[in-house]
């Protein structure tokens, strides 16, 4: 396929694409999915035609594939999956996005898409020397920008306080426990294993606790922290939630960046009876998305690269290779077998 500055000249070719075959009951399945192929899109004025080089699995891709409301539209049957991408500009009629530039942006599973300058999270991305280009779609990418803005633009989490932090071994949890470190903070981690719990306590983690093992995890959670937690970094919501806000200080923060607990079950969400905390405790809660907070992106950015680079941070990946992986690598992060960021290669 030519790569052209200008105005790109259509080639009659095919693309593949993973499509929304059936929607998932609960955990999804191999047979809610299929590798589908397409014609080639042909970009328009202003647009871009990308080669994925990188597929993001996200645990809110499991939102838009029923079919319900969500803070994006739900994907419709017979269509692409709906997901973060990292690749490489192959055609362009935007002179800000000339062909070679690497960008990530809100896409879909296609191996070949074509997207305008008003995508979602559309970004350059100029990888630092010696680092593999995957971990731009996590600890140094999306992964690692909505931990920096849940914990310290939403969460305003400040060196000496204490931070609680639930599926501690995901792609986010595990950066947000890291970054908080590396602020000063106190950290503790909520897993669901032992092997999890091995993981996160050589991240650095101050404590480490595994729900499954415990009859009493609001306890636990107090004995690790017996002062009180000042930033509690929500991605499970559900139970967790309301055994963790009785344990909250006064002026105690909550950004709630997800509720996998519930994603797999939307129809049968759980009632949290200890809301009334928030008004004892003066807590914030906040649910917040990455890209409402552009203004602060190009320090995260910095500073997550700044902590890459001297250590304090290093990137949590799983990674698969090939196209046809992200189905199967998107039910295994479902169904909580996976550590870190999951992450195709293509």
């Amino acid at each position: 396929m030519p790569a052209a500055r200008g105005r790109y000249e259509p080639v009659m070719e095919t693309v593949r694409q993973i499509v929304l075959v059936r929607r998932p009951q609960g955990v999804p399945q191999p047979d809610d999915f299929a590798l589908a192929e397409a014609p080639m899109p042909q970009p328009g004025d202003g647009e871009i035609l990308v080669k994925m080089r990188v597929g993001s699995v996200d645990p809110a891709i499991r939102g838009f594939l029923d079919d319900r409301p969500s803070y994006l539209p739900p994907v419709a049957l017979g269509a692409p999956i709906a997901g973060m991408s990292l690749g490489e500009v192959v055609a362009s009629n935007n002179p800000d996005y000339t062909a070679g530039t690497l960008v990530r942006a809100f896409a879909t599973w296609s191996d070949h898409y074509v997207i305008g300058a008003d995508a979602l999270g559309l970004e350059v991305v100029s990888p630092q020397p010696g680092t593999d280009l995957h971990h731009y779609m996590g600890a140094l990418g999306p992964v690692g920008l909505t931990a920096w803005v849940g914990l310290f633009a939403v969460g305003e989490a400040k060196p000496g306080e204490t931070v609680l932090v639930s599926a501690a071994a995901g792609a986010t949890g595990s950066t947000v426990g890291q970054i908080a470190k590396a602020r000063g903070c106190k950290v503790v981690g909520l897993v669901g294993s032992a092997q999890k719990a091995e993981v996160i306590r050589d991240l650095g983690f101050d404590a480490a606790i595994d729900y499954r093992a415990t009859p009493d995890i609001a306890a636990e959670i107090a004995k690790a922290a017996p002062e009180g937690i000042d930033v509690y970094f929500d991605n499970v919501g559900g139970e967790t939630l309301e055994a963790v806000l009785p344990l909250m200080r006064l002026h105690g923060r909550v950004p709630v960046c997800g509720m996998v607990g519930q994603y797999n079950d939307a129809d049968h969400p759980h009632g949290v009876t200890t809301l009334w905390q928030l008004v004892v405790n003066r807590i914030k809660m906040q649910g917040f998305i990455t890209y409402d907070y552009p203004e602060v992106l190009e320090r995260a950015q910095r500073e997550l690269d700044g902590w890459v680079a001297d250590g304090r941070l290093k990137p949590l990946a799983n990674v698969r290779d090939g196209f046809e992986k992200l189905p199967e690598a998107f039910i295994d992060l479902m169904s909580g077998r996976t550590i870190g960021k999951t992450i195709v290669r293509i």
